[in-house]
This record gives structure tokens, C-alpha cells and sequence, in this order.
């Protein structure tokens, strides 16, 4: 005899096997202690067997419902299961992981190698690149329009973010090429004490600091020769000669388009490139991610 039994009938069936009391399984489910003996009656009839003994006082199960209550809550586990899988293919189809930037993350290959691990394990989960200003350091961590960001280190109020580094590269300086240093293949920093330099915004925070090599200075603050907010206004500056700007040596190709030379640096530290997400964020999509980039890191080194 083949018996089609429904999931809410072994659901209401272990509810009541649990309990051992119709009024109690009743609450716990939501329904009518009537509606509910009433199910358990029909399941008992498609079944072809009591599984439980009433009386006024007590509800036991009969070896029917003993042999049955194992098999029952198995295949509800199994369901909750299955139903979390769905609901999570489901999300990763409507979810949108914005990866925030304001220098391109190419070295090597990266940014490929990650979003290959990531669609792997989310195949269902889009990425979108959002390019932002050097006025946030952050590339949209801090105000939340970024999920995760490709950030130069070190990142304004630190302890609010968690990071992978991503590559560790010289530090170089970038001039016209008819500034007078730019016949020489090394540079000591002590010689571009008094140029003047290309800032990022106050807003940058540390990181305006940072590529001023501040650190470095013993004290002498830097002389600046003008602002800049973005690759295109830093390779016009350089050509119009209103400065030098220190730059990590992977975006040499983003700045010596013509009239601009690089130099190798001595007396700095080197750059620190990083994928970048807030402490408190625990989605598994950023999760899913980080770990892609762990991954593409590991392998690219």
C-alpha cells in the first residue's frame, strides 16, 4: 500500500510524539488543539495503525508511532534543510556585492582571480565595481556604499575595518621629465625635502600622510604644490610641474603616459594594497569574498 503522507503531517505528528500533548503541540504549532487531533485521526487512518494511546490523562505512542517518530523528524530536518539551501540560491540571485575602488586593482591579474573564486562558490551572486574619489580613503566603507574596497593602507579609523593584503609594492616618485632630478635612477628621499609635493585631500586623513611620507620628514612638514583627487589630475600636475608625488610602483602605467618619468625611492617603506571590509560585517556574501581573495592571493604570490 502506498501511503501519501504530507510534511505537515509529520509535522503535527512530531509535534504531538515531542510534547505527548495535543493542547501543548497545538500552541507550539500555531493551530487548534481540534484541528490538530483531527490530522493526527487521518494520518493514523492513511497509515493503517494507532500511533498513540490517549486516555484522559496521559498521550503515549504506540510502537506504530515509536517506529515512525525517528523516520518523521529525519525527513523534517532534511526539508529545513533543503528549504534553507532554496532560500540561500535565492538570495545569491537577487544579491549585489559592491566592490568599492579608487585605484584599480590589476596586478597580476587579481581582480579576475577573485571574482573566479567568488562566482564559483555564489554563482548566483552579481558584482558591481564602483569607482570612488580619493576624498574617501575608505572607497566607500565609511558611509556604507561599499560592501568591500580596494584601499591603500593605512585606512582612517582602522580598528572599524578588517583587511587582506592584496600586494606590497615600492613606493616611487613620479615627476616631469624635465625636472631636474629625474636624470637619476635612485633617489634618497632627503633630496625631496624641499620640492613640492602633489597631496590627496585633507579628507584622505593618515593616507594624505602617508604619501607624503610624513613618517620620513624628521619633523619638516611637506611643502605642497597642489591637490589632486584622481589619476587624471595627478599626470596634468605633473606635467605642469606643480610638483613630485610619491606612488606605488604597480600604478607606474597609470601616470607615465608621456612627460612624466618615475623614480626608484630610498629612506621610505614600501605601499600596503588592501581588499578591505568593516569589522562588523558578518554577511556571508563579504565573507564569501574575503575568502575568494584570500584564495586568489595565496595563489598569485
Amino acid at each position: 500500500m502506498v501511503v501519501d503522507v504530507h510534511g505537515r503531517d509529520l509535522r503535527y505528528f512530531a509535534a504531538v510524539a515531542e510534547e505527548l500533548h495535543f493542547t501543548r503541540a497545538a500552541e507550539r504549532l500555531y493551530v487548534s488543539q481540534p484541528a490538530l487531533s483531527k490530522q493526527i485521526r487521518m494520518l493514523e487512518r492513511q497509515v493503517g495503525a494507532a500511533l498513540f494511546e490517549r486516555d484522559r490523562r496521559h498521550v503515549r505512542l504506540t510502537a506504530v508511532g515509536t517506529a515512525l517518530l525517528p523516520h518523521a523528524q529525519r525527513i523534517l530536518a532534511e526539508w529545513e534543510a533543503a528549504q534553507a539551501t532554496v532560500a540561500r540560491v535565492v538570495a545569491d540571485q537577487a544579491a549585489v556585492l559592491v566592490v568599492g575602488m579608487s585605484t584599480s586593482p590589476g596586478r597580476g591579474g587579481v581582480l579576475p582571480a577573485i571574482r573566479s573564486r567568488f562566482t564559483a562558490a555564489r554563482p548566483g551572486a552579481r558584482i558591481r565595481l564602483r569607482q570612488v574619489s580619493w576624498h574617501d580613503p575608505t572607497a566607500g566603507l565609511a558611509d556604507r556604499t561599499s560592501d568591500t574596497a580596494f584601499v591603500w593602507l593605512p585606512l582612517p579609523d582602522s580598528d572599524r575595518y578588517r583587511w587582506v593584503v592584496v600586494a606590497e609594492e615600492p613606493r616611487l616618485v613620479a615627476m616631469a621629465d624635465s625636472h631636474p632630478l629625474a636624470d637619476r635612477e635612485i633617489i634618497d628621499f632627503t633630496d625631496l625635502l624641499d620640492e613640492p609635493f602633489l597631496a590627496l585631500p585633507d579628507s584622505a586623513g593618515p593616507l594624505r600622510d602617508y604619501w607624503l611620507a610624513t613618517d620620513a620628514r624628521a619633523g619638516k612638514p611637506a611643502l605642497i604644490g597642489a591637490e589632486v583627487a584622481s589619476t587624471e589630475e595627478t599626470y596634468e600636475a605633473l606635467v605642469a610641474g606643480l610638483g613630485v608625488v610619491l606612488l606605488a610602483a604597480g600604478n607606474t602605467p597609470l601616470i607615465t603616459l608621456g612627460g612624466v618619468v618615475t623614480r626608484a625611492v630610498t629612506g621610505i617603506s614600501p605601499s600596503r594594497f588592501a581588499l578591505a571590509w568593516r569589522a562588523d560585517d558578518r554577511r556571508p556574501l563579504v565573507e564569501e569574498y574575503v575568502r575568494a581573495c584570500e584564495l586568489a592571493t595565496k595563489t598569485t604570490d
